[in-house]
Order: C-alpha cells, then sequence, then structure tokens
C-alpha cells in the first residue's frame, strides 16, 4: 500500500470541489466494482489484503456470508474515523461499507461466472477492486477497518501506517495458507499486487485536482 502521505483537510474555492451528488455517484459506482472484484475472487476461492481479504477468508471457513462478515468487522473503526479523519469520511465509509455488504449478497445472482478462466480473475477482480478503492478515495471515503486503525496508529503512537498496512496484509495471506490451496494463495498475492499498484500509480500528489471536503495528499515532513 502506498504510504509516507498525510491526508489533510481543505477547503477550496475555486470551483473544483466535488458536489453532494457526485460523491453519491462516485460511491455507488465505486461500491459496485469492488462488489464485482470481490464476487469474481469469491467464485475463485481467492484472498486479498484488508478488511475484505479478512472478511473473505472467515467466508470461507465459517457459515457465515461474506456481507455480514465485512459489515461486522468495520463497526469497531467508525468511531476512529469520526475523531480521526472527520464526520463526513466516517458517513461516506459507513456508506460504502453497507453497500458493499449488500451488493456481494446479489451480484452473483446478477452476473454468472461459468468458464471465468482463474488467472483472468485474479488479475481483472484486483483491477477492479482498485479502481473501485480509487474512486471512493476521491471521494474522501473508502472501506474503513485497517486504513482507519492505520492513520491512527501513526497519528498517536508515531507507527507508520504503510508499514503496519503491509504487515496486517502479509498476516492476512500467510493466514491464507491454512484456508485455501497453496496455488490460489499464490494467485491470491499477485492479486493483491495488481490491485495496490492500480491505487499506487494513480492516488498520487498533484496528479488530481478534484475535491471532496477534501483530501490533498502531501508527503510527510521528516
Amino acid at each position: 500500500m502506498t504510504t509516507e502521505l498525510e491526508l489533510n483537510m481543505v477547503a477550496p474555492n475555486d470551483g473544483t470541489q466535488h458536489k453532494w451528488h457526485e460523491d453519491v455517484v462516485a460511491i455507488i459506482t465505486g461500491t459496485l466494482l469492488v462488489a464485482l472484484g470481490v464476487t469474481m475472487y469469491k467464485h475463485s476461492l481467492y484472498a486479498t489484503g484488508g478488511i475484505n481479504g479478512l472478511a473473505l477468508l472467515l467466508n470461507y471457513a465459517s457459515p457465515f456470508g461474506f456481507g455480514a462478515i465485512f459489515f461486522a468487522l468495520n463497526l469497531p473503526f467508525y468511531w476512529l474515523a469520526w475523531k480521526r479523519l472527520g464526520p463526513a469520511f466516517a458517513i461516506k465509509t459507513f456508506a460504502a461499507v453497507a453497500l458493499v455488504s449488500v451488493l456481494v449478497q446479489f451480484t452473483g445472482q446478477w452476473i454468472s461466472f461459468d468458464g471465468l478462466n482463474e488467472y483472468y480473475a485474479v488479475i481483472i477482480g484486483g483491477i477492479l477492486m482498485g479502481t473501485g478503492l480509487l474512486i471512493l478515495f476521491r471521494h474522501k471515503s473508502g472501506l474503513g477497518g485497517i486504513n482507519i486503525l492505520a492513520v491512527f496508529l501513526q497519528e498517536q503512537y508515531g507507527i507508520r501506517a504503510g508499514l503496519f498496512q503491509m504487515g496486517v496484509d502479509i498476516c492476512i495471506l500467510i493466514g491464507a495458507f491454512f484456508v485455501l490451496p497453496w496455488d490460489k494463495v499464490l494467485l491470491s498475492i499477485a492479486g493483491a499486487i495488481v490491485l495496490n499498484m492500480v491505487i499506487a500509480m494513480n492516488f498520487r500528489p498533484g496528479r488530481y485536482v478534484g475535491f471532496s471536503g477534501a483530501f490533498v495528499a502531501d508527503k510527510k515532513k521528516p
């Protein structure tokens, strides 16, 4: 994951700030893409990093559905989001998590994956989830969980958010070896790299001028 970034709140007045209806459309679009990617991973029995990866593993290892697990895992983090990233971020993130939780339950009924190639699935699934997350990030939202905790730990205790996020992702993917065949885990690692590359190449300072309240990413000063 990207890091070494501080996310600062600004209030631009140059006409670039996103309107509320643009945020609504973006959250729906981003969550639809993430839900489609997650559904492809569920169909192919892949894992990924972050809270959605943990939810996938628990879904594979338990009788509970992904949506319920994903929603429940995120519940403890909304207070941190509200206090550290602001009410707007917390509310939008809650909405995004709720939508993904519901959409994943229905996407498999809306689309058929008969004949889906496993190598194609891991690449396009990673691209879909990365693009969906990127859209959410652009509009001051996210999918909660580990990202929020990483920001809190960096601010409160000086633990670098990127290293923490990477460590959690590695632990989740290592845990996948106890749930999935080794070849599925290796492909899952490739998919996680693709997902992170989508975000790393497209969510960088100076490359985007639209705001939603808004995010500006500045390099952290030493």
